[in-house]
């Protein structure tokens, strides 16, 4: 065992006395020691209740024959950082959280990890940790948010308040109104509750073969969960005893059977940047041409919030994400042969899956759409690429041509935005708010909120080498590479330009000569970085560009 390096031996006696001192009996000690890693804090509604399920781990590890320890793992809640310098701190909180679980499982040498996360960053945060330390590991996240409820019945989430603020600024709903969504759309514990980046994730450890199924579905307040922590808590001793190894389940195989139930759950588009960024981890590579390749075959089932009016309580009730995989399989799309925490194949995990809903979970003979969610566009304006979520895009947007409406910053576009100066037809480039440029790659929740709230979601398109809440709906397209910072093209787009849109082709051009642009690049000067101290400094140094996943070198 791993653990024996602190507690075995004369030449360990030291260590064994500091574990004597933590209040662990002989008993204890002899048993494997297994790492519960929890993100536990008071500030975070998706996060606020993970000491109840680290203690249901714990209580499942000990039935199990193992002994528990718990240590901690930070998150920061995207929806609090919204809007303010807060959220340049949200993307670079993912590496943090795998360096710091890092350095505590292999410091302490554990014998196997059980990673307790649930919000957009701590997830794969903590997956990119368990590739790289490697020891037997299992997640067992916290759950979704129960959707809200209006006065009037309706029922709402997260997204649908940032758009009331929207609409609040355009003049068709009041305060009252406004009110009545900050009471009604977030009203329990849990990660909020459409498929937004959490979800996407939490259900993508499912289909990686990293979690029990619910994982993903199960409600955060819901009793199963509690019984879903010790399951989990029991199965990591399984995989310690039959060394069964993250790098044994993440394999090239099973990141493409992640990709593909990405597509068909219309995930969010921040698993472009998360699952390269974990399979990198794994010494594995996953390009942006694989995601339009993987698109080009999966139709899209699901349309749960922003892209429909349903939410990840009713995705649980219609069967989970393994239901969505036993239709995929219906195409041959998945690799059935994998492995999984459960200690089982994908294929056995899912046979006796069925799809309690077809409304909820289409057929996959009868999809929401013939191609996937995702989409990554290419063109001079992005030869490296950028992605959009083609699942919540107005049809009549699919394609699109209007003139650039230029800013620096979300700060500078969100103030125009506010006070009407977007019109129909305009390209919003929001630029320098890339990985280097931010630093850190704000989420742009609220300008795409902003335009849908004002009526204009179906008129205008948004470009930024920055990202996007997996809230955002509409023609809102992230992750442009290069970025302004190293010297994109997005860096060279002046007030007016033509920009051509063409999601369905996967094109993105700025319509201006090459002899232009050139003329541009000589007069180019990068502006002066935002931020020159601290974390966000370093870490503009390190980071690479969004096609590879924002990874540090």
């Amino acid at each position: 065992m791993n653990s024996d390096q602190i507690k075995k031996g004369v030449d360990r006696a030291p260590n064994k006395s500091l574990l004597y001192a933590l209040g662990l009996t002989e008993e204890e000690q002899k048993r494997p020691i297994i790492g519960v890693v929890s993100s536990y804090n008071e500030i975070v509604p998706g996060h606020m209740h993970l000491d109840k399920i680290a203690e249901a781990v714990k209580a499942g590890v000990r039935a199990a024959g193992g002994t528990p320890i718990l240590f901690p793992a930070i998150a920061v809640c995207d929806g609090i950082a919204m809007g303010h310098v807060g959220m340049k701190y949200s993307l670079v909180t993912r590496d943090l959280i795998a360096d710091s679980t890092e350095a505590m499982a292999i410091a302490h040498q554990f014998d196997g990890l059980v990673m307790v996360p649930n919000c957009d960053k701590n997830v794969p945060g903590l997956l990119m940790a368990a590739a790289r330390i490697n020891v037997p590991t299992i997640i067992c996240s916290g759950g979704p948010m129960l959707a809200g409820r209006l006065p009037d019945g309706r029922r709402t989430c997260l997204s649908h308040m940032f758009e009331a603020v929207g609409a609040y600024h355009a003049g068709t709903m009041d305060e009252d109104g406004v009110r009545d969504y900050v009471e009604n759309a977030c009203p329990s514990c849990g990660s909020c509750s459409g498929m937004y980046t959490a979800n996407s994730m939490n259900c993508l450890c499912e289909a990686i073969g990293m979690a029990l199924p619910g994982n993903g579905t199960v409600p955060a307040p819901y009793s199963a969960r509690i019984r879903l922590a010790k399951e989990s808590g029991m199965q990591i001793m399984k995989l310690v005893e039959q060394d069964i190894r993250p790098r044994d389940i993440m394999t090239a195989q099973a990141f493409h059977n992640a990709e593909t139930v990405d597509m068909a759950l219309g995930c969010s588009t921040n698993t472009m940047l998360h699952l390269p960024a974990i399979a990198h981890e794994a010494g594995l590579e996953l390009s942006f041409d694989m995601a339009n390749e993987i698109s080009g075959k999966t139709p899209n089932l699901c349309h749960l919030a922003p892209a429909g009016d349903t939410f990840m309580e009713d995705l649980e009730a219609a069967g989970g994400v393994y239901a969505v995989m036993k239709e995929l399989t219906k195409g041959d799309l998945l690799d059935t042969s994998c492995i999984t925490v459960t200690t089982k194949t994908v294929g056995e995990n899912i046979a006796g899956s069925v799809n309690r809903n077809t409304d909820i979970i289409r057929p996959f003979e009868d999809p929401f759409m013939k191609t996937g969610g995702i989409a990554v566009l290419k063109g001079n304006l992005a030869p490296d690429g950028c992605v959009v979520k083609q699942s919540a895009v107005a049809p009549e947007m699919m394609q699109h041509e209007g003139p650039a409406r230029v800013f620096d910053s979300e700060d500078d576009a969100i103030r125009v935005i506010y006070d009407g100066g977007i019109n129909p037809g305009d390209v919003v480039v929001i630029r320098y708010e890339g990985p280097k440029g931010g630093p850190g790659m704000r989420e742009m929740l609220n300008p795409t909120s902003a335009i849908a709230g004002m009526g204009l979601g179906e008129s205008v398109a948004l470009i930024t080498d920055g990202r996007f809440s997996g809230a955002t709906r509409g023609a809102s397209i992230g992750h442009v590479s290069p970025e302004a910072a190293a010297g994109g093209n997005i860096a060279l787009v002046k007030e007016g330009d033509r920009i051509a849109i063409d999601i369905t082709n996967h094109s993105i051009e700025l319509l201006v000569s090459d002899e232009e642009l050139a003329a541009r690049r000589s007069e180019w000067v990068c502006p002066e970085p935002k931020i020159k101290t601290g974390y966000l400094a370093r870490y503009a140094k390190l980071v690479t560009s969004a096609d590879r996943g924002a990874i540090l070198e």
